[in-house]
C-alpha cells in the first residue's frame, strides 16, 4: 500500500512538472516582442535583398533579450519605442551596423572588372549579383576575408577582400571629387604603357576609372588600390562629358541591347561578362544613365505599368515585359523572368543567351512559353520614381 501511494504521488508529481514543462513553453511561445518585431519588419525591412532586419527575442529569467543585428537604426529605434510605450523589459543585444571596424568611414570601391558578390560569404555560395569596377558600396562588416555590402541599388551581398579597395578617413571624398573616364565599349583592357605592351586588368562596359592624365590617344587612369594604367581614349570618355550628353531614348536603349546579343546567361551576372534576365534588363538602363533595382520582383515595382491584358499595342520600344504566375486567391503574383520591348512585335531578353522573341505566332522567333505566362508591362523610360536611380541627379560616381 505504501509503494502504492508513493508511485501515485510520483505519478502526480512529475504529471505536474510536465505542465508546468507545458506552460513554459506555451509562454516562449507566446513571446510578445515577436510580433512588435514582425509589425517594424514589414514596414521597414519588407525585402530582405535590401534591408537588413534579422532580429529575434527569447524569454530569460521572466525578462527578454532582444539579439540579432540590424543596418536600420531607424527600424531598431521604432522597435524599441513600441515596446517602452508597452512596458515590456527587455535587455538590447542587438548589433547595429556597420560594426566599430567601419564606424567612421565604411565606403569601398570595387577595384576589378567584375566582382562577384554572394548570398553568403564563401565562393561556393551563390551569385546573387556582381558589381562593375569603380562602383562604390557601403561595407557593413566581415567575416574573414569577406565582407558584406550594400551596391548603391541597395542590394545586400558578400564580397571577398580582392574584389574592394576599402577606403579611410576622408578617401571616399577625395574619390568622389576625383575626375573619372569610364569605358563605353562592351570589353577591353587597360594597359601598363603608352605602348600597350602588356596588360593591367580587362574593362567592361560601365568600368569607372580615376583621369590622371590626357595621354593624345590613351587616358592615364588610376585604379581605387592605386594601379596605374592607360586606356584608349576610342574605348572610353571622361565621365562628365559622357554624363553630359545623356539623352536616353527608345533608339539608345535597343542600340545598347543589341550590342550585347548573345552574351551567355549567367545566374547572378549584371555585366558584359554575363547577364541573367534582369541583369541584362539593368546594364541596358545602366549604360544610358539609369539604375533599376536589381531583380526582376523588384523591376515589376519601379516605373509605370502600362499593360496587363497583352495588349502589346500598348507598348513603346524601352518599356519592360515582365512573366511569371499569376496571383490566385492563395498566392501572390510571382514574377521570373523580363525582357526589353525593341518593337515589331519582338523583346529581347536572356534567357540561354541574349537574343531576340517575337509573340507573332506566324514568326520563326516566336516564343509560346513566355507569351503564356506574361504578366505586364511596365515604362522606365521618363518616369519619374524613387525606384529609378538617375546618375544625372544621383552623383554616384562625381560630386
Amino acid at each position: 500500500m505504501k509503494l502504492r501511494i508513493n508511485s501515485n504521488i510520483s505519478f502526480i508529481a512529475l504529471a505536474g512538472l510536465l505542465v508546468l514543462g507545458s506552460c513554459k513553453n506555451e509562454e516562449e511561445v507566446k513571446n510578445p516582442i515577436l510580433e512588435y518585431i514582425d509589425d517594424v519588419k514589414t514596414i521597414y525591412a519588407p525585402d530582405k535583398r535590401v534591408a537588413l532586419f534579422n532580429i529575434d527575442s527569447k524569454a530569460v529569467n521572466n525578462s527578454f533579450v532582444l539579439k540579432g543585428e540590424s543596418n536600420l537604426p531607424e527600424a531598431v529605434k521604432e522597435l524599441k519605442t513600441k515596446l517602452n510605450k508597452a512596458n515590456i523589459t527587455y535587455t538590447d543585444s542587438i548589433q547595429l551596423l556597420p560594426t566599430a571596424e567601419f564606424k567612421n568611414s565604411n565606403w569601398a570601391i570595387v577595384k576589378i572588372s567584375v566582382a562577384n558578390l554572394r548570398s553568403k560569404a564563401g565562393h561556393s555560395q551563390e551569385l546573387a549579383t556582381q558589381a562593375t569596377l569603380g562602383t562604390p558600396v557601403k561595407v557593413f562588416k566581415n567575416d574573414g576575408d569577406w565582407y558584406l555590402i550594400q551596391t548603391p541599388d541597395n542590394y545586400l551581398a558578400w564580397v571577398d577582400k580582392g574584389g574592394i579597395e576599402i577606403l579611410k578617413n576622408d578617401d571616399f571624398k577625395t574619390w568622389k571629387t576625383a575626375k573619372k573616364i569610364i569605358y563605353t565599349d562592351i570589353t577591353g583592357f587597360s594597359y601598363t604603357s603608352t605602348t600597350r605592351q602588356e596588360i593591367v586588368s580587362d574593362l567592361v562596359a560601365g568600368s569607372i576609372l580615376e583621369l590622371v592624365a590626357d595621354e593624345g590617344l590613351l587616358y592615364q587612369v588610376k585604379y581605387p588600390d592605386g594601379r596605374l594604367a592607360f586606356v584608349k581614349k576610342e574605348e572610353a570618355q571622361t565621365y562628365n562629358s559622357w554624363l553630359a550628353a545623356l539623352n536616353p531614348t527608345e533608339e539608345s536603349l535597343v542600340a545598347t541591347s543589341k550590342q550585347l546579343m548573345g552574351l551567355p546567361y549567367l545566374w547572378g551576372g549584371t555585366s558584359s561578362k554575363g547577364v541573367d534576365c534582369s541583369g541584362f534588363t539593368k546594364t541596358i538602363y545602366f549604360l544610358n544613365g539609369m539604375v533599376l533595382p536589381r531583380d526582376a520582383s523588384q523591376q515589376v515595382n519601379a516605373g509605370t505599368v502600362v499593360d496587363k491584358d497583352k495588349d502589346f499595342s500598348k507598348l513603346t520600344v524601352g518599356d519592360l515585359l515582365f512573366f511569371g504566375k499569376p496571383a490566385t486567391d492563395s498566392t501572390k503574383q510571382r514574377v521570373v523572368h523580363v525582357g526589353m520591348w525593341i518593337g515589331n512585335n519582338q523583346f529581347i531578353h536572356s534567357s540561354g543567351r541574349v537574343h531576340i522573341s517575337s509573340i507573332d505566332k506566324e514568326a520563326t522567333n516566336f516564343d509560346e512559353f513566355n507569351l503564356n505566362r506574361y504578366l505586364q508591362s511596365n515604362r522606365m523610360l521618363h518616369q519619374n520614381t524613387e525606384a529609378i536611380l538617375k546618375l544625372k541627379k544621383a552623383k554616384l560616381f562625381m560630386d
